[in-house]
């Protein structure tokens, strides 16, 4: 700060003095010659007795005598001038420079004159001063910010690494290459690590289990979160019964930290008789799109959200698929999405294209749904996880 400095640090020592006698002419041509502004007058035992400045010379020399500049310095000094500590603070003194009307101090140390310090000297030290710590705030600015960013970048890359891990180790490589089935998916985390996952279970040869689930929020937590449920998943997808899987999840996810859960809709597809019984953990309905009539219709469960009550049971639901039906599964990232007027993307728009799209193939419909999100957004950015997966029933091979 400005106050740390003291008058020490501003002042020019040993100070330019001439004797009471000198003649003006002497004082001014030392003035000049030194090129300052006020010379200290000193008598013979080098006691100050007062200062001439330039100040003094314009306020006498209107109505002086001819020979004024052989008057007696003494006649035309200011006698007894105030002085200052080296010890006081500079802020101080220029304070007082203002208050008493004065542009130099002499400064005083032990009774014995040190130095003398100007408002020149102190306006110039300032800007040097305040100059000096500008450089000096912005070399820690830059080095913090260099440091910030060398974090943020290594945070950034071990968050790339940790996204990719996560999809290798928390979504399914492929689905079971079963020649009924035709799959097409779209996965985009909105940070590097996402609360959205899906996957797939095998209880018997008979069965198909498709999981797809949405952990609160996003980012490193909702990833965690995610994990869990995975691990959870894997524990439990022996049993073909959707219900039974879904109160065994919620059994063991229990008591997650901060108030977190997970959505979560199973659905099991048997393919001796193309019935699908599912059981809902409070995620979005999916959808149906019957080939048969070209209607969507959702398939409708209720159930409280896994982590949240103790001991909670699902109910499996069933609905027999026929050929050429599509199945729509997805988190509520793309039901959610906004555009930039605020308008919701809403259910029923996903239900209307995929009642547009429902008869191409699977992997078609998912695109062409994706496409109509995102043309509907226009732009604006998601706020979530976006998770589509898309299943087609085919006909028998």
């Amino acid at each position: 700060m400005t106050g740390a400095l003291t008058v020490r640090e501003v002042m020019q020592p040993n100070p330019v003095a001439v004797a009471p006698w000198c003649p003006v002419r002497g004082a001014l041509a030392v003035m000049n010659e030194r090129r300052i502004g006020a010379v200290l007058v000193r008598d013979a035992a080098g006691a100050l007795v007062g200062i001439f400045t330039e100040r003094d010379l314009l306020r006498r020399v209107t109505g002086a005598p001819a020979d004024w500049l052989e008057c007696p310095v003494a006649e035309w000094m200011t006698p007894n001038p105030h002085s200052v500590s080296p010890d006081r603070n500079w802020d101080e003194v220029a304070a007082q420079m203002v208050r008493l009307r004065v542009r130099h101090f002499p400064v005083i140390e032990a009774g014995r004159v040190v130095g003398i310090v100007t408002s020149g000297d102190l306006m110039a030290r300032r800007a040097e001063h305040l100059n000096q710590q500008v450089e000096a705030r912005t070399g820690e600015v830059r080095r913090a910010l260099d440091e910030v960013m060398a974090r943020d970048a290594e945070l950034a890359y071990n968050l790339r690494a940790a996204g990719r891990l996560q999809r290798r180790l928390l979504l399914p490589h492929a689905p079971p290459p079963w020649d009924e089935l035709a799959w097409g998916v779209h996965y985009a985390p909105l940070d590097h690590l996402g609360g959205d996952y899906y996957d797939v279970a095998l209880p018997n040869p008979d069965h198909l289990g498709l999981l797809v689930a949405d952990a609160s929020g996003h980012s490193i937590a909702a990833a965690l979160v995610a994990i869990l449920s995975r691990i959870a998943f894997a524990e439990v997808s022996a049993s073909a019964s959707p219900g039974e899987v879904l109160s065994e999840m919620n059994d063991r996810l229990q008591d997650l930290a901060d108030g977190r859960f997970v959505t979560a809709f199973y659905g099991v597809l048997n393919r001796r008789t193309r019935a699908f019984a599912y059981a809902n953990a409070g995620h979005p309905y999916p959808l149906r799109f019957v080939a048969r009539t070209g209607a969507v219709e959702p398939l409708a469960a209720q159930g409280f959200m896994l982590g949240i009550v103790p001991g909670e049971r699902y109910r499996d639901r069933t609905v027999q698929l026929e050929p050429g039906d599509r199945l729509c599964f997805y988190t509520d990232g793309v039901v959610e999405a906004r555009n930039a007027l605020g308008e919701g993307y809403g259910t029923d728009r996903l239900e209307r294209a995929l009642a547009a799209h429902g008869r191409s193939g699977a992997a078609e419909a998912c695109e062409r749904l994706i496409a109509d999100h995102t043309a509907f957004r226009g732009g604006h950015p998601l706020s979530d996880d976006v998770t589509l997966v898309v299943a087609e029933l085919r006909a028998d091979p």
